[in-house]
């Protein structure tokens, strides 16, 4: 006996309803989750604001002025913290579980903020960088590993380029409110958002069912999925791991397989080179020290407005790529971003130019730095600096992809970290003009290795995707 057609209707009206529920609960995972990012946009923004504090007797904490070397090292420091977290997540997600990572990066946070509020010496300030570095580096791999596993694969790319958009008010939230207040408010205001983090992953945040498959646990994978509203998934989800059954997990062999399979070489080569050229193209250099090449610049606009003005370009230009990613594809956007910022980068460097050949014309374009890098920041966060973070989240095989997505934003930052160092000496050496330079010619190189190298990866389940890098 067929059923009558009103029966179909309050089917598929029930369905409807439960899909908007589970979509909706994944939103407020992300949300809880991002409240972490927020965290990891601040700590990379805070030494902008702060280093100029440190050098002034009244309003830095310190008995004395930090010197250039030290304010070079507060910049950079973050880095060597951060190069350490995604190995702690890499070794601890697949053996505990993505959730407790999460809550160990929230803490580690809690903490490096509760130092910046004690700060006595130098010695201090260092040490609180590389802690918020590692707390910093847990929670950015976690957050992508989890948000790409967890996401529906009609929104996993929006999700996961809403990470990058939420540590860009991190980062605005520095620059807004840090050059107006204390050093020890600095602390607080972090401190609150990071007990707010912790509170959110302990109460919201469910564990990953792809670490549920990898133990064999059938039903904890079973009711996370249809919480998530993912229960068609279930078959797929269990079947990475059905050859599995049996073995006795193997940490070497997980990282073997990240050189050993095809898939994940690939997904190495892509998501290192394109992360090594997203440092390259300055983004590191620029945030860390954003008050500073003002200062050298000359610019007519004052240093902590102009700050400003670039942090709220990030945010509301960060905004184009979630809202293109599933329409155009990641590529196409990648390619527009890369071409953008170096035409902007090459500006900035034909003004430093000017400035050091003391040409007449310097006078009338001191407003040029700051609408160069207001380009260079709304072409970046189009989709360079948000797309590479989502490519990552959906690269690797599962049982690898904490580690393999750990190695490639170690290396990543290891190249952030010698440019950030390095950065005053090839102010002195090189000059602003060819230093600019040489970061826009990363930003080409990078538009062809995206358009020879990187896959189009829209609308694709984590398998199929896997199975294209094969």
């Amino acid at each position: 006996m067929e059923r009558p057609e009103y029966e179909y209707d309050r089917i598929e009206k029930l369905r409807r309803i439960e899909m908007d529920t589970s979509i909706k609960f994944q939103l407020l995972i992300v949300a809880c989750i991002n409240i972490g990012q927020i965290v990891v946009g601040y700590s990379v923004g805070w030494s902008a604001p702060i280093i100029p504090k440190l050098q002034d007797n009244s309003t830095s904490p310190l008995p004395e002025p930090i010197t250039d070397l030290q304010a070079s090292w507060i910049g950079s420091l973050l880095y060597i913290g951060a190069m350490s977290g995604p190995y702690v997540t890499g070794i601890l997600s697949n053996l505990i579980g993505r959730k407790p990572c999460l809550l160990i990066g929230g803490c580690i946070n809690v903490l490096s903020y509760i130092l910046v509020i004690t700060t006595k010496n130098v010695a201090m300030v260092m040490a609180l960088r590389v802690m918020s570095g590692l707390g910093m580096g847990i929670t950015t791999v976690c957050n992508i590993v989890y948000v790409g596993e967890i996401a529906s694969t009609n929104i996993r790319g929006i999700l996961l380029t809403s990470t990058g958009i939420v540590g860009i008010t991190g980062t605005l939230i520095v620059y807004a409110v840090v050059p107006y207040v204390s050093y020890v408010a600095t602390g607080y205001i972090a401190l609150a958002i990071s007990i707010a983090h912790v509170l959110g992953l302990f109460f919201f945040v469910p564990e990953s069912p792809v670490y549920y498959a990898m133990k064999g646990q059938e039903i904890k994978t079973a009711k996370t999925l249809n919480l998530l509203g993912r229960s068609s998934d279930l078959d797929k989800v269990l079947e990475t791991f059905a050859h599995k059954k049996g073995e006795t997990s193997s940490k070497i062999n997980d990282w073997i397989e990240i050189f050993t399979i095809k898939s994940n070489r690939m997904s190495l080569f892509i998501t290192f080179t394109l992360g090594a050229l997203q440092q390259t193209s300055g983004v590191a250099v620029v945030l860390f020290f954003a008050t500073t090449i003002f200062q050298l610049a000359g610019s007519s606009i004052r240093p902590d407005l102009a700050t400003i003005i670039i942090g709220v370009t990030r945010l509301i230009s960060s905004l184009i790529a979630p809202t293109f990613v599933e329409r155009s594809g990641r590529k196409i956007l990648l390619l527009v971003s890369m071409v953008a910022c170096a035409v902007s980068l090459g500006v900035l460097g034909l003004y430093f130019y000017l400035d050091r050949v003391k040409s007449p014309a310097i006078e009338s374009i001191g407003w040029l730095p700051l609408v160069a890098l207001i380009i260079y920041f709304f072409s970046y966060e189009a989709g360079f600096g948000t797309i590479p973070n989502a490519i990552v989240g959906e690269m690797f095989r599962a049982n690898v992809r904490a580690n393999g997505s750990a190695l490639a934003i170690t290396l990543t930052w290891l190249v952030g970290f010698g440019l950030t160092t390095g950065f005053n000496s090839m102010i002195d050496a090189l000059g602003g003009d060819v230093t600019f330079w040489i970061f826009g010619g990363s930003c080409i190189v990078a538009f062809f290795f995206t358009y020879f190298f990187v896959p189009e990866t829209k609308g694709k389940t984590l398998n199929e995707i896997q199975e294209m890098m094969s």
